[in-house]
């Protein structure tokens, strides 16, 4: 009995609403990615498994740079345990300039090529990367995940994302994180 109760709440936790460009925007605010990122950020945020226990807290600083043709988000994370690691982000436009802007964007440890789109006061990402996750018995180990993240511009340095995250198509958790211009 205990199985078949643990079944139905992991199918209904992967049956959970998640974000869409077809809901309403919150506000008026057109957001636009490389005017946004250009400049230096810390952002503070954490991961939860899919049943809300959260497993990693971590400080991000972030240096962004828009040259006119790629943004470069250099992104050095701290975690709770005192570990760091660097993500480093080429992004570019691949659409054109209308109501929806799409990029691309890769990184170390992203497999293939990252997809993105801004509508509104929105943009989604998405992406398979291999993570180091730590291990509690041992060495760090690798995790290849699947992450839907969803940013919002809540004001002109202020920015709001949830990424859900899928191991092998199943919902694992999400990450969120609060993002500030310096």
């Amino acid at each position: 009995m205990k199985h078949i109760a643990l079944a139905a709440f992991v199918f209904a936790a992967a049956c959970t609403g998640k974000p869409s460009f077809n809901d309403a925007s919150l506000n008026d605010r057109a957001f636009n990615l490389e005017e946004f990122f250009a400049g230096n950020f810390v952002a503070y945020g954490q991961f939860q498994d899919v049943l809300g226990t959260v497993r990693r807290q971590f400080v991000v600083t972030i240096e962004g740079d828009w040259d006119g043709e790629q943004l470069r988000l250099v992104e050095d994370f701290v975690y709770e345990d005192g570990s760091t690691e660097q993500r480093i982000w080429t992004l570019r436009k691949t659409g054109p300039v209308v109501a929806d802007q799409t990029w691309e964007g890769t990184a170390p440890g992203v497999i293939g090529t990252a997809i993105g789109r801004e509508q509104g006061d929105r943009f989604n990402w998405q992406y398979e990367i291999d993570l180091p996750v730590p291990s509690a018995d041992g060495p760090t180990q690798t995790l290849r995940v699947e992450f839907d993240d969803w940013m919002w511009q809540q004001t002109d340095d202020r920015l709001l994302n949830i990424a859900y995250v899928k191991r092998f198509g199943f919902d694992i958790g999400q990450v969120v994180i609060s993002f500030e211009k310096q």
